[in-house]
């Protein structure tokens, strides 16, 4: 199992390492101008390209760049707060973003996964009907268009919950966005949890457990769930990424200082904030290959044939 953790851990980092020298490339080369052109002159932002050293070949820029990287430096951006650096800004988005994220993450993993539990449960009946018919509508109604109802519906309406996201009242604006953004996960952990609990309940397996006499919760969490799991965990790390980085969409509608909206504002300011871009393409990277790594080791604790292949290899 440690050759497996080390090995899976080298593969990970090799990758990030990768993946940044493509961005870094592809930011590069990109179309446009990184500076506000029209309140620059030709001869200021040549100055300014020599400054940071965009003139010199790629491989030194790349090397410039990943020393300050590794000491947490991405640099100041070119167009947005004024060249503040960016960790800073990165700071307050990435912690406005992960709280709103996370109770999106465990309100629709939780709730997604009750649905799937009681449906697989229920097969064929009302409640099977209602979680496919619910799956569906979460998975092709964008979360834009439910944070809007909700807007419309709490805010407008009701005048129950904050219109837009106000930091001073945190708590009450988190409801919608949350809301909006689990939806989706929800539905997908719904329908993932009912399916693949229905085909392992038809399984042999459980079938001669079920004739050895076990039944009830301890048949259900030892053998159908456990097991059920497997997939469900590998379709939820994806969207763990999704929804702790942002949704862009519903960060930019409901004016959530998160790192979605950064992204959005670094492309479609007055000039592309390359620095930004770059930074956050960085991150978003980052945490999915974390995400999966995450996955990967998971699958030890879950599937017991890794763990007993993992000692094989170690044994080899």
């Amino acid at each position: 199992m440690k050759r497996y953790v080390i090995k899976r851990v080298l593969s990970a980092l090799l990758t990030l390492l990768l993946i940044t020298f493509l961005l870094f490339l592809l930011v590069r080369i990109m179309p446009g101008n990184p500076f506000p052109s029209e309140r620059m002159t030709a001869e200021a932002i040549e100055k300014k390209r020599a400054e940071m050293g965009l003139n010199d070949p790629i491989l030194v820029q790349f090397f410039h760049y990943m020393s300050k990287v590794l000491k947490g430096d991405f640099g100041k951006g070119t167009s947005l707060y004024y060249g503040a650096p960016i960790h800073t800004v990165l700071k307050k988005c990435l912690s406005n973003s992960f709280k709103i994220g996370g109770i999106a993450i465990l309100l629709g993993t939780f709730v997604g996964l009750l649905l799937g539990i009681v449906a697989a449960l229920n097969r064929d009946r009302f409640w099977d009907v209602f979680c496919s018919v619910f799956s569906i509508l979460g998975v092709c109604v964008p979360a834009y268009v439910f944070l809007i109802f909700l807007q419309y519906t709490f805010s407008y309406k009701l005048t129950l919950l904050p219109y837009f996201f106000d930091s001073t009242d945190f708590l009450r604006s988190t409801i919608i966005p949350s809301v909006s953004m689990s939806l989706f996960t929800m539905s997908t952990v719904a329908r993932f949890t009912r399916n693949e609990m229905v085909e392992v309940s038809d399984s042999d397996y459980v079938l001669l457990a079920e004739a050895k006499g076990m039944y009830g919760a301890k048949l259900i969490t030892r053998h159908v769930l456990r097991n059920a799991l497997i997939p469900v965990v590998t379709v939820l790390a994806p969207l763990v990424v999704d929804l702790l980085t942002g949704a862009l969409v519903v960060e930019k509608i409901y004016g959530i200082q998160g790192i979605g909206k950064l992204m959005v504002d670094a492309i479609s300011g007055e000039g592309i904030d390359y620095n930004y871009v770059l930074a956050l393409g960085i991150l978003y990277s980052a945490m999915y290959i974390g995400i999966m790594l995450v996955v990967d080791l998971l699958y030890g604790l879950l599937d017991p044939r890794i763990r007993i292949s993992a000692k094989g290899g170690d044994n080899g």
